[in-house]
């Protein structure tokens, strides 16, 4: 009798042949190696059979099947009909995965959440590597991926049973399938929706189609902008790429070649986050020393409109920084 992994992972696949060698390279050197991959080819150009099939590893399954509509959904949904496992999660074919990161995720879904999830890093075309802090656990923020998405599919595992199918993949929408999905998990299991593995798992990079080197997010384009701008950049999280190289390739190796490589570029991920907000902090703090001697100095008739601009500066500290600098 053949055991039912407790993970089946999904990495539907088009037209990435270069690099999703990589991407399951990444999967099968997971630390927890309890899992199916569920490779799906959706009208696979030539070459994907031949990156897939070259890994000899009975946990994979390549689903070679016809284009479907949009970006195959409907065939990620014939995957996870013959998917075993407890659990799901997403492989993105042009993404990879820090080696712990199914055993960050398993281990917060043992906290009974319906979705676990982790922080990304983003990957601009160059090689800059920017961490998206995006924390669902906040109300405000929640309410806010309601509206727009911002977290990668592959951040996330979820329990099989959170829905009563399986092939649980909207088919009908044009795109962002993965937010819907997500949406529909949420609402579910409103008792314990998800959970929020505090570290970053994913190495997340701009699609080919999108042409854009901070795959059209203004957040990762303001992150592009402070390192062009400025000399302390973490050299981690700044990887040269050869022009004959993908980016995917230039992290691969330096992650495939250093077992610290992980913990390293997470350091250099948190000591950024740090001094972007100090560096916040220091300008606020120089703002308001100034506006309390003006209204110091201000007769007594416009004090008033001076403390309403002290309480205007401080209101454009973000809410989501002072809460995270809160003791």
């Amino acid at each position: 009798m053949v055991s039912r992994p407790l993970v089946s992972i999904l990495m539907p696949t088009h037209c990435r042949p270069d690099v999703v060698g990589l991407a399951i390279d990444a999967v099968l050197n997971q630390t927890f190696g309890d899992f199916e991959l569920l490779v799906v080819g959706d009208g696979a150009v030539p070459g994907t059979a031949e990156a897939v099939r070259r890994f000899d590893d009975p946990r994979i399954r390549y689903f070679d099947l016809p284009k479907a509509p949009h970006f195959g959904y409907a065939n990620r949904n014939v995957a996870l009909r013959e998917s075993r496992g407890e659990l799901i999660g997403f492989a993105a074919d042009d993404d990879l995965l820090f080696p712990d990161h199914l055993e960050t995720l398993v281990r917060g879904l043992a906290r009974g959440a319906a979705i676990a999830y982790s922080q990304s890093l983003w990957v601009s075309t160059d090689g800059i590597a920017a961490p998206f802090l995006t924390n669902l656990e906040f109300p405000d923020e929640l309410e806010a991926f309601r509206r727009a998405n911002s977290i990668p599919a592959s951040c996330f595992l979820y329990r099989a049973d959170a829905l009563p199918r399986r092939d649980a993949w909207p088919e009908n929408v044009a795109a962002g399938a993965d937010w819907h999905l997500w949406q529909r998990i949420i609402a579910a299991n409103p008792r314990a929706p998800l959970t929020h593995c505090r570290t970053p798992t994913v190495m997340h990079f701009s699609a080919r189609r999108k042409e854009s080197r901070h795959s059209g997010m203004p957040q990762l384009a303001a992150w592009l902008h402070i390192a062009d701008n400025v000399p302390w950049w973490p050299a981690e999280l700044r990887v040269s790429v050869a022009p004959d190289r993908t980016e995917q390739e230039a992290y691969a190796q330096l992650m495939r070649g250093d077992p610290d490589w992980p913990s390293r570029v997470r350091r250099a991920s948190g000591d950024l986050v740090s001094r972007l907000a100090w560096g916040i902090i220091q300008g606020a703090h120089a703002t308001l020393d100034a506006l309390a001697t003006a209204q110091a100095a201000a007769p007594s008739r416009q004090r008033k409109t001076t403390a309403q601009r002290v309480i205007a500066e401080i209101g454009r500290i973000p809410r989501n920084l002072r809460r995270r600098l809160a003791p």
